[in-house]
């Protein structure tokens, strides 16, 4: 256990875990994420803090269009070969299974739940370690039954991505 009380309430948030997958022209990309919410019912807004030194960075800035996979509990290990980034795992893609989006021909993983495509409105350099990703919800779909209780989170997979 931490001795920094900061680090240990940032751990108590209880943060989703998803897929944010991309695409800039025929480069598609996917990796997990867990700091997004949304930001505005309208338009609707989603907010996404990601990685600067990620290869989706690089893609979303370029491509302008990203999308979020939403996984139930069950179905948590469709998402693990997206947990190496691509500088241990260049070949993830290749070995993925998925379908474009409509709107935005971001991947759309094979086992997700549901998903949301978004454009970019902006990013925001906020000084740190990851940058705001805001983009606006242009398209979506539910794949598989379920509700916000199924929908797997960090905690159920005793990680933790906080502090």
């Amino acid at each position: 256990m931490s001795n920094d009380p900061i680090k240990q309430a940032l751990n108590r948030l209880p943060y989703g875990f998803y897929s944010i997958t991309s695409r800039n022209g025929d480069d598609v990309n996917a990796m997990v994420a867990n700091w997004i919410t949304q930001a505005s019912f309208t338009p609707r807004l989603m907010a996404v803090g990601l990685q600067k030194k990620s290869y989706t960075h690089s893609v979303i800035s370029a491509g302008g269009v990203f999308a979020i996979n939403i996984f139930n509990q069950e179905d948590q290990d469709d998402m693990m070969p997206f947990t190496k980034g691509r500088a241990k795992k260049p070949d993830k893609m290749a070995e993925a299974t998925f379908t474009a989006a409509p709107e935005t021909g971001c991947p759309i993983l094979a086992g997700a739940a549901a998903y949301l495509e978004c454009k970019v409105v902006t990013m925001v350099d906020v000084g740190g370690d990851h940058d705001i990703l805001i983009g606006e919800v242009i398209g979506g779909d539910i794949l598989k039954e379920g509700d916000v209780d199924d929908t797997l989170t960090l905690p159920q997979l005793g990680w933790s991505y906080a502090g």
